[in-house]
């Protein structure tokens, strides 16, 4: 068993899910050659090619369009934005169509796609580089939104997300990116097919990763908290 990051966990969830499923696509700014400006991408595009992991222009409303086109096309995009404020321009595409196909067509139209947004503070990020955007996804009807306490929770639900077919907007803790845990990929690799064959058998009711957990147990007091607060907490 050696340490691995919540980086590197996020980086095997995508290795992982683009072996599995050929049509699972990664793209974004600079999520290709340089591997993502925290490096969440690096050595898919040399692993995959350059049709499976790609760059994108600058254009956040691009990419999600792009995204939404693809879905429809039957693949499951998985995008990043940059940074979180840098996701703003994609808001309109995002919540006016992926966030309603589904709906819009009572169901004949899966709209599959992951999006991943680095959120949050903590690491002396400046203007658009810093923001907490969660609750404008979290309000908006239509979308699931994901956001990982753990390096365990970075692996298993950023695997779940993308084999979806509901739009999740994945928010990435980026003070996380560096913490570390003591953790076997292949056990959790194990896991988390033994979790989706209870949720394709039924078995197992909605999102496996997607639900309340008591982190510490305890009789005086209750927090209640999400994603990168929960340690701290």
């Amino acid at each position: 068993m050696a340490a691995l990051t919540f980086a590197a966990a996020l980086n095997a969830a995508l290795a992982d899910e683009m072996a599995a499923d050929p049509m699972v696509v990664v793209f974004g700014e600079d999520v290709g050659t340089l591997g993502g400006v925290f490096r969440i991408t690096d050595g898919l595009t040399k692993r995959f090619g350059e049709d499976r992991c790609f760059d994108t222009p600058l254009a956040e409303s691009g990419i999600a369009g792009l995204g939404v086109g693809m879905a429809l096309g039957g693949a499951r995009p998985v995008m990043e934005m940059q940074f979180d404020a840098f996701a703003y321009p994609a808001f309109e595409q995002i919540a006016s169509h992926a966030a309603k196909m589904r709906n819009r067509t009572k169901g004949a139209a899966p709209m599959p796609l992951t999006i991943r947004i680095p959120y949050g503070g903590g690491i002396g990020g400046v203007e658009h580089h810093c923001d907490s955007s969660e609750s404008y996804y979290a309000h908006t009807p239509g979308l699931k939104v994901y956001t990982p306490a753990s390096v365990k929770d970075a692996y298993l639900m950023l695997r779940s997300a993308i084999r979806l077919d509901d739009p999740v907007i994945f928010m990435e803790p980026k003070k996380m990116y560096w913490t570390k845990a003591d953790l076997d990929l292949d056990e959790l690799r194990a896991e988390f097919e033994q979790q989706w064959a209870r949720v394709e058998s039924k078995a197992e009711h909605g999102e496996a990763w997607a639900r309340a957990a008591v982190v510490r147990p305890g009789t005086d007091v209750t927090l209640v908290s999400y994603g990168p607060s929960v340690p701290t907490c």
